[in-house]
């Protein structure tokens, strides 16, 4: 990883968090009605930026690429999915970081711009595994 993968991480990881956070309350209320047309397209647009990004080698379902716009998913489908794309986005970020003194960082190649540590390493501060077991 560097930083600019670091960027992206964060900002589709924030994206399904927030979007998954909205469904799961229209869920909550009426888990069986068709998400709307206009909520789709951005739901599928990250979740192609989301596939791209993770790659096969973390992509939650080989077989799953977007949603059908023509058969329109209800709310808890949508749940469903974020869910697994959220799990698979923290799997990639513990796999990507390390423990140092206390706190938790990016392991990330280093770039011209990075500030590198004395053990060679550029820190990007970040948050404790979520499935870390002390």
């Amino acid at each position: 990883m560097n930083r600019e993968d670091v960027n992206t991480f964060e900002k589709l990881n924030g994206q399904l968090v927030g979007v998954y956070e909205e469904m799961t309350l229209l869920s909550k209320k009426n888990p069986n009605d068709a998400v709307n047309k206009f909520k789709l397209k951005f739901i599928n647009k990250l979740i192609s930026e989301s596939n791209e990004y993770l790659s096969k080698a973390y992509k939650p379902f080989d077989d799953f690429d977007s949603f059908d716009e023509d058969d329109v998913p209800h709310n808890s489908d949508v749940v469903f999915i974020l869910s697994q794309y959220i799990q698979c986005f923290e799997k990639l970020r513990s796999d990507n970081i390390v423990q140092e003194y206390g706190s938790w960082y990016w392991k990330v190649q280093v770039g011209d711009e990075d500030n590198v540590d004395e053990n060679g390493m550029v820190k990007i501060r970040t948050v404790k595994p979520k499935r870390f077991k002390e």
